[in-house]
């Protein structure tokens, strides 16, 4: 691969990068939007234990996975001081990103049926009382970041869905930020390692169900990031109003503007 090549990747993996330490802000729609999606969906799944080294597509994962981390390390002081310093704008920003990803993810599903709304009914109640128990946020052991790294891969594959948002969910996103800025050796590579075992394993079960009853996970997810925008609301209390009012609205439209952005770049890529 010429140097020309790897540099463009590394910059759409930077790209990617950004996106996903943004919760909201999905990395698979900025793969989507750059024209890399099935390439990297097809380079992930090549990643098995069995396989040979020279079957996968290290010449383009390589540069694109240095440029995401090089986003990760940039990204997480800025990320970290602006949570110390202006949390309630931050979070009214994420509000906004969080709730337009969910209309976004629910207008992939074409309409509700029962079935349809239990399935979101469930995933809306299941994450607005993960986050009202309040004691993930105190439990960053080893296994919990393990499992935390492991999922939100996973949702950094899909279009619509934020890794970051996972990490917000389950009380880690703060605190990995934090080890990131501190060069926190262990807690890192414990992440990175539930972050590997997911895109060989779990990311297959994601696919699966995905295939068998799309929609249905379509909107379960979307319940998912609705009944999630608890706990951003909880932490946008102290702010200016109408400030926040305008944060959230910004977010909104990052999110629109993302979509027909990806929108034509499916239109372009089916002719």
């Amino acid at each position: 691969m010429k140097f020309k090549e790897m540099a463009i990747l590394f910059i759409k993996g930077l790209s990617m990068g950004i996106a996903d330490i943004i919760p909201g802000v999905s990395g698979g729609t900025i793969a989507l939007i750059t024209g890399i999606y099935e390439r990297f969906i097809l380079a992930i799944k090549s990643i098995r234990p069995t396989r040979k080294i020279k079957t996968i597509d290290l010449g383009f994962l390589l540069p694109l996975a240095f440029g995401i981390s090089m986003a990760f390390l940039a990204m997480s002081r800025l990320m970290e001081y602006l949570l110390t310093s202006q949390g309630a704008f931050v979070y009214s920003f994420f509000f906004g990103l969080i709730l337009a990803s969910a209309g976004f993810i629910y207008k992939q599903t074409g309409g509700l049926n029962l079935r349809y709304l239990v399935s979101g009914a469930v995933g809306f109640i299941f994450s607005f009382l993960l986050i009202g128990l309040g004691t993930l946020e105190a439990s960053h052991s080893l296994p919990v970041l393990f499992g935390s790294g492991l999922i939100a891969i996973c949702a950094m594959m899909l279009p619509g869905i934020s890794g970051a948002f996972i990490l917000l969910m389950l009380g880690q996103y703060e605190y990995m930020l934090s080890a990131l800025n501190a060069l926190s050796y262990a807690e890192i590579a414990v992440f990175l390692a539930g972050g590997f075992v997911g895109l060989v394993t779990f990311s297959r079960v994601i696919a699966h169900l995905l295939k068998k009853y799309e929609k249905m996970t379509l909107i379960f997810l979307t319940g998912l990031m609705l009944g999630g925008l608890r706990l951003p609301y909880n932490k946008m209390a102290g702010g200016s109003i109408p400030l926040m009012a305008i944060f959230l609205v910004l977010g909104v439209v990052i999110v629109i503007v993302l979509e027909k952005k990806t929108k034509q770049m499916v239109q372009f890529s089916s002719k």
